[in-house]
């Protein structure tokens, strides 16, 4: 993995934090970041009001949650990116709250690839993997 260079200062995270969370979708959903810099990221959703009629979180919360630390991780105080591919693949059902951890895995300079797990408390719910281009 490539580093990056640029450090960029709290105050300019946390007004991308706030932007991303104040957004109608997360807030929709009820997501919430956590934690975010260059090529991570930490979101929380809880899955009240979002199960499939099984009584479990519904997949498309699931990877909704998912998706969004990507796209955090991904475009957090970096040059911009945007998905070009993605794939889940679910691991457990869930019913509570879940937790999002995105990590960049590689950079080719191009394209970088991110790994996501999702978890409901220490047990893994589901498992992402996104590329995203540099435009």
């Amino acid at each position: 993995m490539t580093g990056h260079s640029h450090e960029p200062d709290e105050a300019a995270i946390a007004e991308q934090v706030r932007i991303f969370n104040e957004s109608d979708f997360a807030r929709l959903m009820d997501m919430v970041i956590v934690e975010a810099r260059d090529g991570y990221s930490r979101v929380t959703m809880d899955c009240t009001g979002k199960m499939n009629t099984g009584g479990t979180a519904h997949g498309g919360a699931i990877f909704t949650v998912a998706d969004q630390a990507f796209g955090i991780a991904s475009n957090c105080c970096g040059p911009h990116r945007v998905a070009v591919s993605v794939s889940i693949q679910y691991i457990a059902p869930a019913k509570g709250m879940l937790v999002a951890e995105a990590r960049r895995v590689e950079d080719n300079g191009t394209c970088d690839t991110y790994r996501v797990m999702v978890y409901e408390g220490e047990r893994p719910v589901a498992e992402f993997t996104g590329v995203a281009f540099r435009v």
